[in-house]
């Protein structure tokens, strides 16, 4: 945890103190070994990041001092269009992406996409929540990213997607692409990246029928979880 995420309900009152209880208490506590008058880095919730001088400890809670000094950095330009993964896998995605700093993340149903999956815990609210949060404290940052559900393919494609990539450089992942990955885009983006086994050629060819052009990573095939952060780095 290399950032202390604070929300409105950490205050205390109307001061600059918060109080900590829980996952946070305990992290500062047991790993960080924090002791009253030492500073952490702290960030409210969509604000700014700064610093948090520990004034209070308790078995239970944890006081802070806090003060907030710069702007967050600033997000990737890219909504990223994943094919729902299995549920253990969603969760290393979403944190990753989160600390990646991607701007919004839509998650599509496919034809290799399990139904079961759709009825999983994970795609709770507050999972989803809890996910991006983890990776925000990884990467030192403020703004949870935009998640939308769309467990409808055809529709998403004919009704949102045209209007989605207005404007943006888009490209969708296939093994069998002849275009490489390219580099350093230096303008907002929309990444689509299939499920285990890729998307099919019915997907595929929507996807290219709206505009994006097919790319490939080499000629390794990639697991989702490792293609998402390639994939960002190299195009970013």
């Amino acid at each position: 945890m290399n950032l202390i995420l604070l929300f409105p309900e950490d205050f205390i009152e109307d001061t600059n103190r918060v109080r900590l209880q829980g996952r946070r208490r305990t992290h500062i506590c047991e790993v960080h070994r924090a002791q009253v008058g030492d500073e952490l880095c702290v960030g409210i919730l969509s604000g700014r990041i700064g610093f948090g001088r520990v004034t209070q400890r308790d078995p239970s809670w944890l006081e802070m001092e806090v003060r907030f000094e710069q702007a967050p950095p600033p997000k990737l330009p890219l909504t990223l269009i994943l094919a729902l993964p299995r549920p253990k896998v969603l969760k290393r995605v979403l944190r990753s992406a989160s600390s990646l700093g991607v701007q919004r993340i839509i998650l599509l149903n496919s034809f290799r996409v399990e139904k079961s999956f759709w009825q999983s815990p994970v795609l709770s609210s507050e999972s989803l929540q809890e996910q991006l949060i983890i990776g925000l404290e990884q990467a030192r940052d403020t703004v949870l990213p935009e998640v939308l559900l769309r467990p409808l393919f055809k529709p998403f494609v004919e009704d949102e997607l045209p209007g989605l990539i207005k404007g943006a450089f888009s490209l969708v992942a296939h093994p069998l692409a002849s275009d490489p990955c390219p580099r350093d885009i230096k303008q907002p983006m929309v990444l689509a990246i299939g499920p285990e086994g890729g998307f099919i050629t019915y997907e595929i060819d929507n996807f290219i029928s709206c505009g994006f052009m097919p790319v490939q990573f080499g000629k390794r095939i990639l697991s989702v979880e490792t293609a998402v952060p390639a994939l960002v780095s190299k195009l970013f």
